[in-house]
């Protein structure tokens, strides 16, 4: 007979509860059970509240690893912004000018912001119709400020290594108290080893801890202009570090330290090269001084800005402003923005780094790449038409290095 006092049992308990910890459902509603669990040890994270999903979980770990090693890599507060399993949003804690506090709706607060709130403020703020419904991660504690900021936007949920008192208390009251708030121990190191099930197979590997911090990651430069500053130096590894997390095959766009434009997911890596390219070229138009004197009403929310934004910038306009579509949200019918405006806008991008998770095969790349403002680029390197790919950087005086390493992530 086994004999156990009700202390032995309350811990046991305690400890089982650390160990795992059920979900509703997996990716989808018909995928039950579904658990979260660690089998070395207890899980390094405790929710504050709300009940988060096993999306939600992908989306908070997967964010964590990538501010985490941004914090590492610059020493600067980093946020992300993530949207099913791969980043909508990157930045660290660079100034504000005031057009881009304009843009990213806080030019409205009387209050002075932490480096830790501008950090996420850039990360949401990048490309904003990909971020809405998003899983923030926040390098630092989440200070009163940042969580106020977060409350004003549709988000499903927060990681962080802490929160203020006041900062909890905010998130609480957040969707009707639903609000999923993760607080994570900034120290867990993981097991080297990792695993995945497809199919009833089980796949191992080493997990990718390749330190992507070293100013060596640039040493290696083909073309002839071999200058890259300190501040590209930085926003390339911003945009290798956003790739790590990033769904292969991927590109990214950076400028002053924040992500503008994130090509996810695409089989073509010139379509990637596309893909963030054109985000980078939304984000720079919404600084035109058109755009930012659109005269919304008072009573259109942010989310339909958003859209309403996106439209007006896009070849799409005319759905937008037809006769019965701009009254809801206009107090006056705007005029078109014009192609020879955005052109000449457009023009004006400059100072851009460029990352890829692996080689450019052709030239293509490049060309689109100078077109959104890229003077900097860190890519793998490899590819039998090396040649080609640097004589269009050197057709445009653009500095390229070949890192040497691979970021494949899925």
């Amino acid at each position: 007979m086994i004999i156990c006092n009700f202390a032995e049992i309350k811990s046991f308990f305690k400890v089982k509860k650390m160990q795992e910890l059920s979900l509703k459902y997996g990716c989808n509603p018909n995928q039950v059970p579904s658990r979260i669990y660690c089998t070395n040890g207890s899980l390094p994270l405790e929710v504050l509240n709300g009940r988060p999903g096993y999306i939600n979980f992908l989306d908070a770990l997967n964010a964590w690893q990538l501010v985490k090693e941004l914090k590492v890599a610059t020493g600067l507060s980093s946020a992300a912004s993530f949207k099913h399993v791969s980043p909508a949003g990157a930045s660290v804690c660079t100034p504000l000018s005031d057009t881009l506090r304009k843009i990213y709706f806080v030019d409205d607060l009387n209050m002075d912001l932490s480096d830790i709130a501008i950090a996420y403020t850039r990360a949401r703020g990048s490309d904003r119709m990909s971020s809405y419904g998003d899983f923030i991660a926040l390098s630092d504690e989440c200070d009163e400020v940042t969580a106020m900021l977060i409350k004003r936007e549709v988000s499903d949920g927060v990681i962080a290594p802490s929160f203020s008192s006041k900062a909890l208390e905010i998130l609480r009251s957040k969707r009707k108290g639903t609000y999923n708030v993760i607080q994570i121990d900034p120290s867990y190191v993981p097991f080297p080893i990792e695993h995945k099930e497809v199919f009833g197979i089980t796949f191992e590997q080493g997990r990718n801890n390749i330190d992507l911090s070293s100013d060596e990651l640039f040493s290696n430069i083909p073309t002839k202009n071999k200058l890259i500053p300190e501040s590209a130096k930085r926003d390339l590894k911003i945009a290798l570090i956003t790739l790590k997390y990033t769904q292969s095959n991927s590109v990214c766009y950076v400028k002053d330290g924040q992500a503008i434009g994130i090509g996810a997911g695409q089989q073509s890596r010139i379509h990637c090269t596309r893909l963030a390219g054109n985000k980078a070229d939304i984000w720079w138009l919404r600084q035109h001084p058109q755009v930012m004197s659109l005269p919304f009403r008072n009573d259109v929310r942010r989310a339909d800005r958003d859209n309403a934004i996106d439209l007006y910038i896009g070849d799409e306009y005319e759905d937008l402003l037809k006769d019965g579509s701009w009254e809801p949200l206009f107090t006056e019918k705007p005029s078109p923005l014009s192609r020879e405006a955005k052109t000449s806008w457009l023009q004006k991008l400059e100072g851009v780094s460029l990352g890829s998770d692996a080689f450019f095969p052709f030239g293509d790349n490049i060309e689109r790449a100078h077109k959104s403002g890229v003077q900097y680029i860190a890519q793998a390197g490899g590819s039998v038409r090396d040649d080609h790919v640097i004589s269009t950087c050197d057709k445009y005086g653009i500095a390229m290095a070949f890192t040497g390493i691979r970021l494949f992530h899925h």
